[in-house]
Formats: structure tokens, sequence, C-alpha cells
């Protein structure tokens, strides 16, 4: 695990803020490069192929939540700008976990980047953040940092904490991006896409593009992702959570049913994500979507010729810089894709 942690928190370090991804971009293709990797980068979307890259493709969206700077002294939740709002269908876990998280940001520094080349601008700090109902957005006060221009992205200043066995940072999903890396330095020869802007509902058109330009179908694409629960008992009552469907489709039964198997020949618990929204929406007076994902919107935009299932890793905090994980959860998302390696 100490090889792959070090590049977590390499990661973690780089900004990439929703909307402004393209230094991070730039760090991941390094990174890739430098253990052979075959790596393209296209609109919204980094490819990376080894020597066998319809074997299995993986997938990972690298965009993170942050701020924007979007008038004199007014910072927004990048994702949900008005920009963004046409893509957006009110439904996302995004969405949803808006009011829940809204006033969990007072205190937090973040600091300041030039859009392109993620060079720093400077610091400060959150003092206030409330939801804006005619703007459908967080927004958010922010002490030192009132030069900035708008168009500005500004990320949650962010390190790698460890506390008995979990690790806490701003890890949707820069934790996955980390997972990719880690399993091409461990032999991967499959295809990985990077996405940009999935937390602005985005992402899967940038990966269409991709499997349209090759003029590729699958059924073994796997997305990585963290998966939020409202309590630490909750998300420690599996390792890693699968799904079979979300609001927008169902997913690929073949595939989803082999990481199943795989789970249960290594020990692993794991648990659905659908069928724990489905049991806590029996008890709650508005019930909660299954929520829409890069995979699910890829498969019903193309009614099933692009499709796969997810690996999630259970977290609390979720949208946060203190996001957490068990090292037992990573660890075992970690030997579970490792079995796809010859």
């Amino acid at each position: 695990m100490a090889d792959f942690l070090e590049i977590l928190q390499f990661l973690i370090r780089e900004p990439s803020v929703v909307g402004s991804e393209d230094s991070f971009f730039r760090v991941l293709r390094r990174e890739l490069e430098e253990v052979g990797a075959e790596v393209s980068h296209y609109h919204g979307v980094l490819v990376a192929q080894g020597s066998r890259p319809h074997e299995l493709m993986l997938s990972a969206h690298i965009d993170r939540h942050g701020l924007l700077c979007t008038g004199p002294n007014e910072f927004q939740y990048a994702a949900f700008i008005a920009g963004n709002q046409s893509e957006l269908t009110g439904d996302s876990v995004s969405e949803e976990m808006l009011h829940i998280i809204e006033n969990r940001f007072q205190g937090q520094r973040v600091q300041a980047h030039l859009p392109y080349t993620g060079t720093y601008i400077g610091q400060g700090v959150i003092t206030n953040s409330f939801i804006c109902p005619e703007r459908h957005n967080l927004i958010f006060e922010v002490e030192g940092l009132d030069y900035l221009q708008p168009g500005t992205p500004v990320s949650f200043l962010d390190r790698l904490q460890f506390n008995d066995g979990y690790i806490s940072a701003q890890l949707d999903n820069v934790i996955s991006a980390a997972i990719i890396i880690f399993l091409f330095r461990c032999g991967f020869e499959g295809t990985a896409l990077f996405t940009a802007q999935e937390e602005s509902g985005r992402s899967w058109r940038y990966a269409l593009s991709w499997f349209q330009r090759q003029r590729l179908g699958t059924d073994r694409l796997i997305a990585l992702d963290t998966s939020p629960y409202h309590n630490r008992e909750a998300a420690d009552e599996q390792l890693v959570t699968l799904r079979r469907k979300d609001a927008s489709a169902d997913f690929a039964p073949g595939i989803t049913l082999d990481l199943a198997d795989r789970c249960d020949r290594l020990g692993i618990a794991y648990s659905y994500k659908d069928d724990y929204i489905a049991a806590q929406n029996l008890t709650r007076p508005k019930p909660y979507s299954l929520g829409r994902t890069e995979m699910g919107r890829l498969t019903a935009a193309t009614d099933g010729a692009v499709t796969g299932t997810t690996l999630q890793i259970p977290t609390t905090e979720y949208h946060t810089a203190t996001e957490t994980a068990s090292l037992a959860s990573v660890a075992a998302v970690i030997s579970l894709l490792q079995t796809y390696i010859n």
C-alpha cells in the first residue's frame, strides 16, 4: 500500500476543479507515460492504453468539487454554475446532497489557480456558505481572494490525513485516478479513460466521443468512484460497493456478476448501492434517487452499446476535504482489480 499512498498523496496536492482540469491531465499524462502506457489526450478525456487495450477498460472522472470566481468577490460551487445547469437533472447524488453539505465549509482554506496552467495565485479562507434559491447554487464568502477575476478556479487546500486505519482528503475522485496509475505500475495492459466534468454531468459525453471516434463498443467498462454513506457504521458494512443500475439505466449484468464472484473468492464483503438506497427509502418521507452515474448515462445514450458497471469505495463526509475511506476498502478494491492482471 505504501507505493499507492505515495501516488495518492502526490495527486491530491494537484488542483483539478470541475471545468478546469487541464493541468491535472498533464500531471496524469507524465505519470502514465513513465510506466510505458500509450497516452492520448482528447477534449475532456485522457486515454491510457497497454498492450491489450480491449481486454478490460477502466474509467475514472478526475474533476473535483471546488469554487469558481463568478464576479467581484463572488464565488459559487463550480459544478452548478449557470453554464452547467442544462446538464443537471436535479436527481444526481451531488445535487441531492447540496443542502446537507452547505454548512460544512466554514474555516476551510482554499487556493486559487490560473485556469489552464494550474499556476498558484493565492490563498483564502471560506467564512460562510449558503444556498441561493434563485441561482440554485451554493454561494461562498471567501476572505483573502477579493482580487480574483471571474473564471478563476479555487480549490480546497488539501492534504492526505491518516487516522487509525482510515484516510481523509477530498478523495472523490482522485483516489480512483491513483488506483489506475498504481495498476499500470503493476502490469495492467488494458485501457483507462480519465474524464473531466463528471460533477457537472458532462463526463459521459467525453467518454462517449472517444468510443465513437474509435468505432468501439464494450460491455466490460468498469467505472471507479467513491460512494457516499451517511455514517461510518453504514460505510463499514462493506469493503466495496457495487451497483446493478442507477436512475438512468441497468448496468451490464455479466461484468457486475464477475466482480461479485471475484469478491466472493477473495473474501471481500460487498453490497449493491441500489439495494441499499431502496431499503433506506422504505423509511424516508421523501425517497432518494438511485443517482445518475457516468456509467448509467453512457449505457442509456448508446442503448447498451457502451456499458459496464461501477466499482466504488464506501466513504463518509462526501464532497468535502475530509471525505473518509477505510484503508481496508482501498486495499480490497486494488486486490480485486489486480485479479484482472495476468
